[in-house]
C-alpha cells in the first residue's frame, strides 16, 4: 500500500517535517524546544506517542518532554535512565540507519532495566510488518552530524498506521532527529549566551558598585588617600588625591597632581621612602606643607592590581602622626637630657662619647700620609687575609675596629710637646662654691645658678661641640679637634664664663669653677676617659689657692 502511494506519502511527510521543523525553530527556550521536538513527531510523523530523552551533565538520560498522552507524561517526566543502560538499548536490535529498533521479542528482556517506560497492552501481530505494543523505536540526537557527543535519544511509540515504518519514515524521523539536535544545541547555546549576559550585567553592576564604594571610601576617608602611577616615565607621580590629604599638606588636588611623594619628602627622609616597598610597605617620615613646614606621617602602600596587567596603580595611606612624633621625640628628649637645664645628661655624654672611641688601641703617631690612612682604615694587605673577598666586600667588621670599618682613630695630643696634633679634649668641670649658695639660700637658689651656668657654657663652645651635666655641680664638655693649647685657651674661656655674678631674685651669688682635660683615646673605656679628666680637675683644684676658688 504505502509503495502505491509513496510519492504522495513522501510529499505530505515533507510539508508536515518542513512544519515541524520550522515550530522548532520558534521556540524561545530549550525547555519550550525540547517540548515541540516531542509535539512535532506527534503531529507530523505519524506517531501517537512520542519521548524526548537528554543527557545531562554526569551522563544519564532524563525524560525532559512527553507527547500524545497526559497520563504517561505525569508519571515519567523528569526520571532518569542511567549511561550504561541506554548505551545497552542502543546496540540491541537492527539499526535502520541512524535509527535503532528493538522488536518485541528482543525486547522484552529490557522491561525491569531503569531507564523509564511506558506502554499498552495488545494483540499480537498479524501481518510481518504490524507495530506491537512492544517494540521500541529510537532515534539518537548526536551534536554533530552523527559524529559528535550523544545529546539526546528520541523515543517513539505506536504509528497510527499501525505498521512498522517505510523506507521513507525512517528517513524522515531521522531527518526530524537531525534536525532536533541542531535546534536544541541552538536553544542550549541561546541560554548559555543569556545565562552569561545575565551573569555579566550582575558583575557589571557589582563592578560599578564597587568602583562607586571605593570612590566614597576615598574621598570621604577621615585620613590622607592617594593613588600613584607605577611604572613607566611618570612613575610615582599622584594621579588622585582625596580631600583629607589635600586639607594636611594645604595644597590643592590639581596642585598635588603635579607631584610624587618624592617631591614632597623631607629630604633626610628621602632613603626611608625608597626602601618603603610597593606591596603592603610602612613608612614613617615628614611630608612638606604648602607654608614650607614638615608634617610626620605615616604611609601604608598597596597595590592595586589589574587581572590582565599585572600591578598598575599604588594605593597609599597618609596618617597625621605629627603629635605622637612629638611626644616620642619629647620622651627621647627627657630620657638623654637632663630636665633642670636641658643638655645632653650622663647617658647622652658617654653615648656620644662612646661613638668617638673603639676598643682597638691605637698605635704611635703614624710618620707618614700612608701610615696615617693606615691607621684609619686598617691595613689593605692584612685586610685582604681578613675579610675582603673576591666577589665583594663580606669580610666581618672586627668590633672596634676592623679591615675597611672607615673609623677613624681617635689620638690624644701630648701635652708637652705640641706637635700639632688635633683631639678629643674632655673637660670636666666641677663648680667651686655651689654648696654653700645651695645651704644659704636653698635649692630654689641653686637651680637658678645651674641653669645660668649651663646657659653660660653652650654660648661659649662651637656647633658640633657638646655641654653635658653629669649631675649636680658637675659639666662636661666634649670638643672635638683641639690641640692642647686649644683645650687649655677654652678651659679659660670657660672659666671666665662662669665667674660672673649671677642673679637670682634680686640677689647676685658667684660660682667658681676648676676645669680637667682630659683625652679621649681609643683604646680607652668611656669610664676611663672621664675617670682621667675627672682626675685632672681635682689636681687643678688644688693646686688653686682657696681664694680663687670661694664663691657666695
Amino acid at each position: 500500500m504505502e509503495a502505491e502511494s509513496e510519492p504522495y506519502v513522501r510529499l505530505a511527510t515533507m510539508r508536515q517535517l518542513h512544519q515541524a521543523v520550522a515550530d522548532l525553530n520558534t521556540a524561545r527556550s530549550l525547555a519550550d524546544t525540547l517540548q515541540s521536538v516531542a509535539d512535532g513527531i506527534v503531529a507530523s510523523l505519524g506517531y501517537e506517542l512520542a519521548c524526548v530523552n537528554l543527557v545531562r551533565p554526569e551522563g544519564d538520560l532524563v525524560i525532559a518532554a512527553f507527547a500524545g498522552n497526559a497520563a504517561a507524561e505525569a508519571l515519567i517526566t523528569g526520571r532518569v535512565g542511567s549511561r550504561d543502560s541506554w548505551n545497552r538499548r542502543l546496540s540491541m536490535g537492527e539499526a535502520w540507519g541512524g535509527l535503532r529498533f528493538i522488536p518485541h521479542t528482543e525486547g522484552w528482556v529490557l522491561l525491569d532495566d531503569d531507564v523509564p517506560q511506558w506502554h499498552t497492552e495488545g494483540p499480537e501481530p498479524r501481518f510481518e510488518d504490524e507495530w506491537h505494543p512492544l517494540d521500541r523505536l529510537y532515534a539518537p540526537m548526536y551534536a554533530s552530524a552523527g559524529e559528535g557527543d550523544l545529546l539526546g535519544v528520541i523515543s517513539v511509540d505506536r504509528p497510527r498506521n499501525g505498521r512498522r515504518p517505510g523506507a521513507w519514515g525512517r528517513e524522515a524521523l531521522q531527518m526530524y532527529a537531525s534536525q532536533a539536535a541542531i535546534a536544541i544545541s541552538n536553544a542550549r547555546l541561546r541560554a548559555n549566551m543569556q545565562r552569561a549576559l545575565v551573569r555579566l550585567e550582575r558583575e557589571q553592576q557589582a563592578l560599578r558598585a564597587s568602583e562607586e564604594s571605593f570612590r566614597q571610601a576615598f574621598e570621604y576617608a577621615p585620613s590622607g588617600m592617594a593613588i600613584a602611577e607605577m611604572g613607566g616615565d611618570q612613575q610615582g607621580r599622584l594621579l588622585r588625591t582625596n580631600d583629607a590629604l589635600c586639607r594636611l599638606l594645604g595644597r590643592p588636588a590639581s596642585v598635588m597632581r603635579r607631584y610624587s611623594f618624592a617631591d614632597l619628602v623631607h629630604p633626610e627622609d628621602i632613603g626611608t621612602l625608597l626602601r618603603t616597598s610597593a606591596e603592603g610597605g610602612r613608612a614613617e617620615l615628614r611630608l612638606s606643607r604648602r607654608d614650607g613646614t614638615y608634617l610626620w606621617v605615616s604611609l601604608r602602600n598597596s597595590v592595586v592590581a589589574d587581572t590582565a596587567d599585572g600591578p598598575r596603580f599604588l594605593l597609599t595611606h597618609v596618617e597625621d602622626i605629627e603629635e605622637r612624633k612629638r611626644h616620642e621625640l619629647n620622651l627621647a628628649h627627657r630620657a638623654s637630657h637632663d630636665a633642670l637645664t636641658g643638655l645632653p645628661n650622663s647617658a647622652e655624654l658617654k653615648s656620644r662619647l662612646s661613638a668617638r672611641i673603639c676598643e682597638r688601641p691605637n698605635s704611635s703617631p703614624a710618620a707618614t700620609a700612608i701610615e696615617a690612612l693606615d691607621a684609619a682604615y686598617g691595613d689593605v694587605e692584612s685586610s685582604l687575609t681578613h675579610g675582603y673577598q673576591a666577589d665583594g666586600y663580606e669580610g666581618e667588621v672586627v668590633p672596634g675596629g676592623g679591615p675597611f670599618d672607615h673609623h677613624v682613630h681617635t689620638v690624644a695630643p701630648d701635652p708637652e710637646h705640641d706637635d700639632g696634633t688635633k683631639g678629643l679634649a674632655v673637660l670636666f668641670c666641677d663648680l667651686d662654691g655651689f654648696k654653700s649658695i645651695n645651704d644659704r639660700f636653698g635649692h630654689h637658689t641653686g637651680d637658678a645658678v645651674l641653669i645660668e651656668v649651663a646657659r653660660r657654657l653652650s654660648t661659649c663652645v662651637r656647633d658640633g661641640d657638646t655641654v653635658a651635666r653629669l649631675g649636680g655641680d658637675e659639666f662636661v664638655v666634649l670638643a672635638d679637634g683641639l690641640g692642647a693649647a686649644d683645650a687649655a685657651d677654652l678651659a679659660v674661656r670657660l672659666r671666665n664664663a662662669i665667674i660672673p655674678p649671677i642673679r637670682v631674685d634680686g640677689r647676685a651669688v658667684r660660682v667658681g669653677a676648676s676645669f680637667g682635660i682630659g683625652w679621649a683615646e681609643c683604646g680607652m673605656t668611656v669610664e676611663e676617659v672621664l675617670r682621667s679628666a675627672d682626675q685632672r680637675m681635682y689636681v687643678e683644684k688644688r693646686s688653686r689657692s682657696k681664694v680663687h676658688r670661694r664663691a657666695g
